[in-house]
């Protein structure tokens, strides 16, 4: 999770993960959409890469870099935890909580009942 949080942490690298979620793309392609050096890019792409956001084909003389998003599937579910629950959610947690205290207050009422029986 860490590795892929480091990769995505810089705004280059985040626009590349945008760019390849419409469609693979060759490296060119992808260096082509900045205002950086292609090397640059390249060193974006091997870090992408390496936390395995994404991984490379060649096709012919190209390289074509496809994306992984299953990746992110860890850092997502963390991260949602820190989201408070809004709408149906909320009210789902809600009825819940009663569901469980209406459970215990029967509970302790048959004891109370077969204590005094």
């Amino acid at each position: 999770m860490d590795e892929v949080a480091g990769a995505i942490a810089d705004p280059v690298r985040r626009e590349i993960l945008t760019l390849l979620r419409e469609q693979r793309r060759s490296a060119g392609e992808l260096a082509d959409r900045f205002p950086i050096s292609r090397p640059a890019v390249s060193r974006h792409l091997r870090v992408l890469r390496d936390s395995g956001l994404v991984h490379d084909e060649l096709v012919g003389r190209q390289r074509f870099y496809v994306l992984h998003p299953e990746r992110m599937t860890e850092l997502a579910e963390w991260l949602a935890t820190f989201a408070r629950p809004s709408g149906w959610e909320h009210r789902l947690d809600a009825l819940e909580t009663e569901v469980y205290r209406t459970r215990r207050e029967r509970r302790a009422q048959d004891l109370q009942e077969g204590e005094t029986a």
